[in-house]
């Protein structure tokens, strides 16, 4: 989950082409269907309400952030290591690139940024795969590529597998996964210096501090509204879950609890649990099996945004009751009866 605030500065875009403006679906194509599992899921989403197929011809979107203060969306195709920004009446241009993978070489695999948020101050954060980074993007000069700026990239002294996604807590605090979807082999990668998938909250100029290393596939991440409760998801298809986990007064957590198993949901349905966003209800709009599931906070599944595709992630935007979803290829967006946090 990448949790917006509406006192953003604009950030400048590094690139502008045209040369994308054939993946802008136009007219806009509506897909899949509104599943409404609970009746209190009607007063959060209209089960006629279409999704609209905004653009498409990626190889994998991710990690999508509003951007307030220039009414528009930012996401992440991680293996083609480039972030793209989607505005009303513009459609599709690059953004940044690279934008995960900032060496001169090539590098295969899912070398891109995956989840990004802004901090406070209107900062990009970026979950670097490539670069096995937290990173800020830098302001921009007259540099003809995009320059970072390391918020942290190891943990004793061990370089990360490949931070994925984060959360921003209203101290300033960062929490964040690190699994190894961003090395070449990913968990059949041997080489990678931590044996172990984490998560972590970091305090930008402070080491990182790690908060758990139970779960084999750390994935998406969120805080609740009054962030006592930090939610992760897990992308392991032999256990795909959602964890609650009671965030302490200093910031750590507990040993947390299960909120929903869909392990069996997974086993029939393409897509493992991965982003999140929270709206102000507390309700969890979380990426997995078969679409985006509404979640309330007591764990019911409510509701199934279903787009006939793997979901990664999603963000409200817009006047905070529209949710923006990265749909494997596609970039879609549903209109709900709710507001996200920050709005």
């Amino acid at each position: 989950m990448q949790r917006v605030f509406v006192f953003v500065a604009l950030l400048p875009s590094l690139v502008s082409t045209t040369a994308w403006a054939q993946q802008t679906v136009d007219p806009v194509e509506t897909l899949g269907r509104i599943e409404i599992l609970d009746p209190a899921a009607e007063d959060l989403i209209d089960p006629s309400v279409k999704v609209e197929n905004l653009a498409t011809g990626f190889e994998w979107s991710e990690g999508p952030v509003w951007i307030a203060a220039g009414r528009f969306v930012i996401f992440s195709d991680v293996p083609t290591n480039t972030i793209y920004k989607w505005k009303q009446g513009e459609g599709l241009s690059v953004y940044l690139k690279p934008s995960g993978f900032t060496t001169a070489a090539y590098r295969e695999g899912e070398s891109g940024s995956n989840g990004l948020a802004l901090d406070h101050q209107g900062r990009l954060i970026l979950c670097q795969h490539g670069d096995h980074r937290l990173a800020y993007m830098k302001p921009h000069t007259s540099k003809p590529a995009p320059d970072y700026e390391t918020i942290v990239s190891h943990h004793n002294d061990a370089e990360f597998n490949s931070p994925n996604d984060l959360v921003v807590h209203s101290s300033g605090a960062i929490y964040f996964t690190d699994p190894p979807y961003g090395r070449i082999g990913a968990f059949n990668n041997t080489e990678r210096p931590l044996n172990y998938q984490g998560v972590y909250r970091v305090v930008p100029g402070e080491p990182a501090k790690l908060l758990t290393k139970k779960l084999r596939a750390p994935n998406g991440i969120a805080l609740s509204p009054d962030e006592k409760t930090l939610y992760v998801a897990q992308s392991d298809p032999e256990n795909a879950i959602y964890m609650a986990f009671g965030v302490r007064p200093n910031g750590t957590i507990d040993e947390g609890r299960v909120l929903l198993d869909v392990t069996k949901r997974r086993s029939r349905l393409p897509g493992n649990p991965d982003g999140m966003a929270i709206d102000k209800q507390g309700n969890l709009w979380a990426t997995g099996p078969g679409g985006v599931l509404v979640i309330s906070p007591q764990g019911r599944h409510l509701a199934t945004i279903a787009t006939g595709e793997k979901i990664a992630n999603c963000t409200f935007g817009d006047n905070g009751s529209t949710l923006y979803m990265t749909s494997d290829m596609h970039f879609c967006r549903v209109k709900t009866k709710t507001k996200g946090l920050g709005f």
